[in-house]
């Protein structure tokens, strides 16, 4: 089982780790609510963790185009 971190604007691969090494209040999985955690977090048929976040090129894109926040995905 692993945690696998992917871009939700552009798809990305961010990062992963080994999930029998993290514990989700390490994380700090447990300060979402119930809406953020179904909406960021999803769990494949391998047991593996798939949670949505932004790459640095996405959060920079988003900082020089503050209207960019109104879209599900600016990426072309």
């Amino acid at each position: 089982m692993a945690l696998h971190y992917y871009c939700r604007h552009c798809g990305v691969k961010v990062g992963s780790l080994d999930h029998s090494y993290v514990h989700s209040e390490k994380l700090g999985f447990d300060h979402l609510t119930n809406e953020e955690r179904n909406d960021m977090i999803s769990y494949k048929d391998n047991g593996d963790l798939h949670v949505k976040t932004i790459c640095e090129d996405c959060q920079e894109a988003l900082e020089r185009n503050p209207d960019y926040h109104q879209y599900h995905s600016f990426i072309q």
